[in-house]
């Protein structure tokens, strides 16, 4: 199997494999991001010998004894026996005490419930061998608050962690690996639909249309991962019920904290407030506030991140009773198609261009570094109304405001010109104006004005 992107990630492992010194890297994410492919294709791309243990939620004997086993067959050994972690992971320092050695406990969450002072034990096999050890200890979770417990100033190990790696999901490019045969058009939808979760975007066909993969393995009963949403939510959050609230209320367009309380009917404020906190901390919800009034609490909301959720909630939690008694087909039509092509896909790809921005800036490329990238809000007293750019920029120059067009007529001279007259007349100031189009430009050059179209976003 292929394996995508990750390069600033494998760059930053590989580094530290390349040392001569003992390193501990702490690797962690939500579940399905791809952590431990990434450690996998990093132990390929290695000569270095590696024990790759997957730990496993039962007792510390059974840990132990799969651990020898693993131990016993990559360094041709007779069984051995030992009996706790803790003289087990010492032999295994020391045995790198010789050459190099890539020890990797992935889901580490689990062997340290099951081992009493597990934290405590690496800490004092971490401090014992440092001056002695080639160890490479690579400790991955997806529990992703237990795993940043250990960056604690209380956890046993903290402030011995060399690399910690927040795996992300995937932004638009990246994602696009994993279906090259598709159209830039279709790249667009594919990625409002699952996202930059690896695991989502290895199940897409590249045989089959957008629509036919939609429906396979999100929008059909049965489907592939018809119940994946609400399997990750309930392994994280035990009153599933409450998240269930917020992301519909989300879902429906409601962002801002008091419309999130009075349509989620959760039980009370501080409640809510936990709820966000922990959709938040799981990645799967973020709050936004505009780049020029950030500390503004009344013009902060929230929306939901992870786009398989967004779609799930939108389309396929609250029409699930019609979908397991509908045609597939008439259910689709009647209740996602319209909806999805007009509104859903729009907004994806303004997030698609925010990223793309994001990666342009990144490498150097653009005539200005950028220090800040996010939504606009105005007021505009005179016309009684308030409004917002989704995507401005700004830079020691000023402000960029960007328009995404996501249509399939090309935007022309006079979309130009109505654009930049409401930005005029509502008494707002940007150096230069930019546009995204879906179907290219007729009009012609301007200056101060940047025009990309979505053939520019795939190169």
């Amino acid at each position: 199997m292929k394996f995508y992107g990750r390069e600033r990630q494998k760059n930053q492992i590989h580094k530290m494999l390349r040392t001569e010194n003992q390193e501990t890297i702490l690797i962690f994410g939500r579940r399905r991001i791809g952590k431990s492919e990434l450690i996998k294709q990093c132990l390929r791309e290695t000569e270095i010998p590696s024990i790759y243990f997957e730990c496993k939620q039962t007792s510390e004997g059974n840990n132990v004894e799969s651990l020898s086993e693993l131990v016993s067959e990559r360094f041709g050994y007779p069984r051995l026996a030992y009996k706790g972690m803790e003289e087990l992971l010492k032999f295994l320092y020391e045995k790198a005490w010789d050459e190099k050695l890539i020890l990797v406990l992935d889901e580490y969450s689990y062997l340290r419930d099951n081992v009493k002072g597990m934290d405590s034990i690496l800490q004092a096999l971490i401090d014992q061998n440092r001056d002695f050890s080639a160890m490479k200890l690579i400790l991955c979770g997806s529990y992703v608050d237990t795993m940043k417990g250990l960056l604690s100033g209380q956890s046993p190990i903290f402030g011995r962690v060399d690399l910690t790696i927040d795996l992300k999901p995937m932004d638009y490019y990246e994602s696009s690996l994993f279906y090259p045969e598709f159209s830039d058009e279709d790249k667009v939808r594919l990625y409002s639909v699952f996202g930059g979760v690896p695991y989502y975007n290895r199940l897409i066909a590249p045989g089959e249309t957008v629509r036919e993969n939609i429906i396979r393995l999100i929008a059909s009963p049965g489907a592939r991962l018809e119940n994946e949403v609400s399997m990750y939510l309930s392994s994280e959050i035990s009153r599933i019920t409450n998240a269930n609230e917020v992301f519909e209320a989300l879902a429906r367009g409601f962002s801002r904290y008091k419309d999130i309380l009075d349509q989620s009917h959760v039980s009370s404020g501080p409640t809510l407030v936990d709820v966000l906190d922990k959709l938040i901390r799981m990645d799967v919800v973020k709050k936004v506030a505009p780049i020029n009034d950030e500390n503004n609490r009344k013009k902060a909301g929230y929306v939901i991140s992870d786009n398989l959720s967004l779609f799930y909630y939108k389309y396929i939690f609250r029409n699930i009773s019609r979908m397991n008694v509908m045609d597939t087909e008439v259910f689709c039509s009647r209740y996602l198609w319209e909806d999805f092509e007009a509104k859903h896909v729009p907004q994806a790809f303004e997030e698609i261009c925010r990223q793309y921005l994001i990666r342009c800036n990144r490498a150097g490329i653009l005539e200005e570094s950028f220090e800040k990238i996010g939504k606009y809000y105005y007021d505009d007293p005179a016309n009684g109304r308030n409004g917002e750019f989704d995507i401005v920029t700004l830079d020691p120059k000023g402000y960029i405001f960007y328009e995404a067009k996501f249509r399939k007529e090309p935007v022309t001279d006079r979309m130009i010109r109505e654009e930049l007259e409401q930005v005029r007349s509502v008494g707002l100031f940007c150096y230069k104006f930019g546009f995204f189009s879906r179907s290219g430009f007729s009009c012609k050059q301007r200056e101060n004005v940047i025009l990309t179209d979505l053939e520019d976003l795939y190169q």
